[in-house]
Formats: structure tokens, sequence, C-alpha cells
């Protein structure tokens, strides 16, 4: 995994109360030729919102707004939204979130591709399909399953599959992958971004966290046919916090993503270091595969 130079690419902002403290755990994805980041900030009323940035074709952030793009709105979000991840499905981007009132849940929305390109912040209805079940780390599979759409979950420690045929009732639930005692994902596991679809399955990012509480991600192959089957699962992590601003911040020794893109052999992933700041790192695929 080569980190980018340039990193931390996005930071907190101290003009901008709603992102003073901390910016981190982006979703990431292209669409009308950009990379877009909806990522989640805190300021010094520690309540989650997201801001937007867009970047060129080399990363380079070209645009990031002043003002958050999605806020708490309804009684599931008293304490904020956060850990967004946007999956693209025709005309709509359609992003998984985590609800927080006293326990977290998932929430889902979606906004037309037009409005986000044009950075008009027309959301559609929030919808929580696990009423009152603690629940993180939801994704959207980009296209349909055997005739239907498949989203990955967290119900601790496992990450957990479940299927639907309008994106809006999900069912179908199981277990996917529960953590690995002595590894560096012993204690609790969840997916990252939404996977990337290559010819030989589903390749599924995810974190993993031991007992030092420790955050890595690792990947798994899950047949592209039948996602509940994994092919193969990393034995080792590829990438551990080791420098300064991933290992000192917020929540130290965190990395976490909620997004990659491919781009020919490369997988260029976004992450959250330390809960404080945003970095960029990439990775072969041919490496990761083997």
């Amino acid at each position: 995994m080569a980190r980018f130079e340039g990193n931390p690419i996005l930071a907190p902002v101290p003009e901008h109360p709603w992102e003073s403290k901390y910016v981190f755990n982006p979703a990431m994805f292209e669409l009308g030729g950009k990379t877009h980041f909806l990522y989640r900030a805190m300021g010094e009323d520690m309540i989650s919102r997201l801001g937007y940035a867009w970047a060129d074709e080399k990363f380079n952030v070209k645009e990031r707004l002043s003002h958050p793009v999605f806020e708490p709105k309804t009684p599931q979000e008293v304490r904020g939204c956060e850990d967004p991840r946007v999956t693209v499905i025709d005309e709509y981007c359609y992003m998984a979130y985590t609800a927080f009132s006293w326990t977290p849940q998932i929430g889902l929305t979606r906004i037309h591709s037009n409005d986000l390109l044009s950075m008009s912040w027309n959301w559609g209805e929030r919808i929580y399909p696990f009423p009152e079940v603690t629940n993180k780390d939801a994704v959207i599979y980009p296209r349909k399953v055997s005739g239907r759409y498949v989203m990955l979950h967290r119900i601790d420690p496992n990450i957990c599959i479940a299927y639907s045929d309008d994106l809006v009732t999900w069912e179908n639930h199981n277990v996917l992958a529960t953590p690995r005692e002595g590894r560096w994902d012993c204690v609790k596991i969840g997916a990252a971004g939404p996977p990337l679809g290559l010819d030989e399955g589903w390749l599924q990012l995810y974190h993993g966290v031991d007992l030092n509480r420790f955050y890595r991600l690792g990947a798994m192959l899950l047949d592209k046919d039948d996602p509940k089957k994994i092919l193969y699962r990393s034995e080792d992590h590829f990438i551990e916090p080791c420098e300064h601003y991933e290992c000192n911040g917020h929540v130290p020794n965190v990395i976490f993503s909620c997004g990659a893109v491919m781009r020919g052999n490369q997988v260029y992933v976004a992450y959250g270091a330390s809960d404080t700041c945003i970095a960029m790192s990439r990775f072969s695929l041919n490496e990761i595969l083997s």
C-alpha cells in the first residue's frame, strides 16, 4: 500500500464551526469525470454532519464547500449522521450512513446524480431499514445479484448480508463473516466502501479491530453470483496505522475507509486517519489478489 505524499488531503477547518475539530471517514466515488468525497465532520458541538469536496483525476482536491450538505434532521439522528457510503445505481446516488441518536442504526437516502453534480442537495426520504437495531457500516452493492439488491451491514461483531427488491425493505439476513481469534481482526469487523466488481468476484475491503483497538484494512473476495459465499479472505491486513496522522488524533491508531475507486490495475482508497483527518493510499490489484 502506497500512501499519497500529500497526506492528509483534507483536515479540519478552524473557521468552519461545523468541521473545526475533526474530518474523517469519507465516501469516495466517481461521477461525471470527477472523484467525489462526502465526509464526516465534527465541530465544537461534537455532532456529526457531512461535508463535500471533489478532486480531479489525480486526486487533487479542487473544491470544498464551506457548509455541510447533509445534517441531522430526524429523532433518529439527534447526535449526528456518520460514516457515509455512496453507491451509484442508474441515475441516483444511494447513500448508506449511520444515524446516531442514543444508539447507532443504519440510515438510507438518495440524491439524483444531476443534483449532486450541480451541488443542489435535494436529498430524498430518510429510511431506517432496521429500526432500533444497533447497526453500522452499511454498503449497497452497485448492481443486482440474482435479481436482488445486496447490502452488507454490521451487527456487532460480525459483517452481515441482506437482500432487497426495492432498496427500501431488506430481508434474508445472514452472518457473512466473523472476527478471527488471535488475528488482527479478532474483536470486530465491518465493511469499508461498496465492493469493486472484478471478473474473479466482488472485492470487498473491510476493517478489523484487535485487542489493542488498532483499526486496520484487509479484503475479502466474494462470489460474484452468490456474495454470501467467501472465496478468499486476506490472512494479513494490507495497511495499518504507522504515520503520525494515523497514530495521533481524536481516536488514535485508526485507519477507517468508507470508499475506494479502481482505475486499471490500481485501487485508490480514501480513509479517515485517527478520526481526525482524511488520507489517501493506493495498491496494485494484482498484488492484493495474489
